[in-house]
């Protein structure tokens, strides 16, 4: 059984890292960084005409047609290129939520108890629901409770109730912005494979965690390589390569669970993956810190930033106490 990626795997995840390196390069992101970290739309929009959103769609519905393991090369290279906004809770509303698989319609993630991020600047809502698969919430014509309707047809106006009822709580990643809902949303008819949408955002966030962890393994080594002390770079000292072969293997392990569980999609295998994939984005960003030394906890480098992303995304979909119960029933 050949384990490779195909060509035009390969070819899409080249696409899509192009086009993230284009429209969201690091002077961009620094730029988002300094002058507002709200979600670009006229970058949403581009990535939903690049099949972004619509990836898992079938073609007879505008879509791609494409498969879990291909959303996982997409979101593993907006992981590393710590790209904002909600973009898992927008890809699986893709279809019933009408503008989400264009991308012109913004959808958030409620889950009952966390913090909704981008809340301010979504036009739709993804209620998960406790114990059930996940529903959706948004547009209304005003015969329930507020975000109570189903999304078709959702407009800014429909999740002003919910929006106006939340308060904005300070988020350590400073392009995540995040809300509290202290009063609950009442989740409208059931999306397609609503049983598995909690599984698939898991999943693709793992993917995004994968990314992160990539990236920060490249930094290190290339920060290693060009630092210099005592008249070497300083990754010609043991104590560094020990930290950047950890870093690789954390990295590289993750990889092989998160591909593995897009290609199985059981979720067992889901929750490994993003318990790897958490730790991968946790660990290595903070040995990325400490191969940079003290200029990488200042605001003028990006390795912070990995590590700020690393730990909020770790609480979302999944937290690892929720994958570590998934994983001892599956051994019980």
């Amino acid at each position: 059984m050949d384990f490779q990626l195909s060509d035009d795997q390969r070819a899409l995840r080249a696409g899509v890292r192009e086009l993230l390196a284009g429209r969201f390069g690091r002077d961009r992101m620094r730029a988002a960084l300094d002058g507002g970290t709200g979600v670009d739309r006229a970058l949403w929009r581009e990535l939903g005409e690049a099949g972004f959103f619509a990836l898992r769609l079938p073609e007879a519905e505008g879509g791609v047609g494409l498969g879990l393991p291909e959303a996982v090369l997409l979101f593993e290279e907006a992981g590393r290129s710590l790209l904002p906004g909600p973009l898992i809770a927008t890809h699986l509303a893709a279809g019933p939520v009408k503008g989400a698989a264009q991308g012109e319609t913004v959808v958030a993630v409620l889950d009952p108890g966390q913090p909704v991020a981008h809340l301010g600047e979504a036009d739709a809502l993804l209620v998960l629901g406790p114990g059930g698969g996940p529903r959706e919430s948004g547009a209304g014509d005003g015969s329930r409770a507020s975000g109570a309707a189903p999304v078709s047809g959702a407009a800014p106006a429909d999740i002003a109730p919910v929006r106006d009822a939340a308060t904005p709580v300070r988020s350590m990643d400073p392009f995540t912005p995040l809300w509290r809902v202290a009063d609950p949303v009442e989740a409208g008819e059931p999306l397609p494979r609503g049983g598995r949408l909690r599984d698939e955002g898991a999943l693709l966030a793992a993917a995004e965690q994968l990314g992160s962890a990539a990236r920060t393994t490249e930094m290190a080594v290339q920060h290693a390589g060009e630092r210099e002390q005592f008249g070497s770079p300083i990754g010609s000292f043991q104590a560094v390569k020990h930290l950047c072969a950890g870093m690789l293997v954390r990295a590289e392990l993750a990889r092989c669970a998160v591909y593995a569980a897009a290609v199985t999609a059981d979720p067992v295998e889901i929750a490994g993956a993003k318990l790897l994939a958490d730790d991968a984005a946790v660990r290595n960003a903070r040995d990325c810190l400490q191969v940079h030394g003290g200029m990488g906890f200042t605001w003028e480098a990006d390795v912070h930033l990995h590590l700020k992303r690393a730990w909020l995304r770790s609480g979302q979909w999944l937290t690892a106490a929720a994958a570590e119960e998934v994983l001892a029933e599956d051994l019980c």
